[in-house]
């Protein structure tokens, strides 16, 4: 079995092809997999990082406020859908799958010109332009979010298999994970992140939740703050006088998430669907603050998806204040018994099947 796996930019369409990739390779022992990205997508790193082979290829996405900047966007795509091409014919995949971003496009939309099947998964509940234009290439859609289908056109291509997650999130047990980051069995964690690189406005809120809880061991605060902010807080703190009790971990970025995220009580998190998806596996109690200057707002629609079932709270950025955030996160600790229910109801948000329903339905159509 031959296969090629397309999508990056970004981690949200990264990891969830590698978790298919890995599932593929787990049940074809002779399968030969290779991934195609963009040159300026963290897949360069992440992918090899991996363990599988990429090629990549000249290719980035329109600029909707500069239209003249997009004549070398368009000589890019051109020379990429010929190597795409190319690529394709060198390898002969069986099938391709697209998670998205801009190196799938050229992926998706030849492989259907070559007569070779093409799969897609969209993450959001707000799906991205490039899989909502290589749809009709596309032999089966599969959704990360139910409400992403109202954005396509062929219901009869759909099938909704959720975000495909790591299996080192399912397979932590929470006393080992707090045992081994040195929490207490009775602890109330609080892991707050935005990402590999940060999110200045959440870095700035937990800052005044740092300062009111410093040294209260009823709470311990984790805050993984990015790696362009990191000494900047610390600096900032040092400033300030204040000196972080042990209570308090302010971390620049968190290597071992599933132990963190298995071992905290609530979470404060960016909604990209990736993080939403690992966050709900873990059943996890979460305070949503979308990014929102994210394409279509789809992370307001990938938490407001939560929230609805009662898995989550939402704050929009324009809306938070750093009182209002704290007062969050004391009422989550003094409702233990709504936060088991929020924890029960964030758990069946999650998509604990998702790579088994999307290889078991590529293994049936390509019989």
């Amino acid at each position: 079995m031959r296969v090629i796996m397309t999508g990056g930019g970004t981690g949200g369409h990264i990891y969830p092809a590698v978790a298919i990739a890995d599932e593929i390779r787990r049940r074809y022992e002779d399968a030969e997999i290779l991934f195609v990205g963009a040159e300026r997508g963290l897949e360069k790193t992440l992918v090899p990082a991996n363990g599988y082979e990429i090629k990549l290829l000249d290719v980035q996405g329109f600029n909707r406020k500069k239209l003249l900047s997009n004549v070398s966007v368009l000589k890019a795509l051109r020379g990429a859908n010929k190597e795409a091409i190319r690529i394709m014919k060198e390898f002969q995949p069986d099938f391709v799958v697209g998670t998205g971003g801009y190196a799938s496009a050229p992926i998706i939309s030849n492989a259907h010109k070559l007569g070779i099947p093409a799969y897609i998964h969209e993450q959001n509940a707000f799906p991205g332009v490039t899989n909502k234009m290589g749809e009709k290439h596309a032999a089966r859609m599969f959704l990360g979010f139910e409400e992403a289908g109202e954005y396509f056109k062929e219901p009869e291509k759909h099938i909704v298999a959720g975000n495909p997650v790591r299996a080192g999130f399912m397979n932590v047990d929470r006393e080992e994970a707090r045992k081994n980051l040195g929490f207490g069995k009775d602890d109330f964690v609080v892991l707050a992140f935005g990402g590999s690189q940060g999110a200045g406005r959440i870095n700035k809120a937990m800052m005044s939740a740092i300062e009111r809880f410093n040294g209260d061991h009823e709470i311990n605060i984790c805050l993984a703050t990015g790696r362009n902010y990191y000494h900047a807080i610390l600096d900032e703190l040092k400033e300030k006088g204040t000196h972080i009790q042990d209570n308090i971990r302010i971390m620049e970025y968190i290597d071992n998430m599933p132990e963190f995220l298995n071992a905290s009580d609530i979470v404060i998190s960016r909604s990209g669907a990736l993080t939403v998806a690992e966050v709900t596996v873990c059943g996890k109690p979460a305070i949503f603050i979308p990014f929102p200057n994210a394409t279509g707002n789809h992370q307001y629609f990938n938490a407001k998806a939560v929230a609805e079932k009662g898995g989550a709270t939402v704050i929009e950025e324009r809306d938070l204040d750093n009182e209002k955030l704290i007062a969050a996160m004391v009422d989550m600790m003094n409702h233990p018994e709504g936060l088991a229910d929020m924890a029960e109801k964030s758990r069946q948000c999650a998509p604990v099947d998702a790579v088994k329903i999307i290889c078991d339905n590529i293994a049936e159509l390509n019989r």
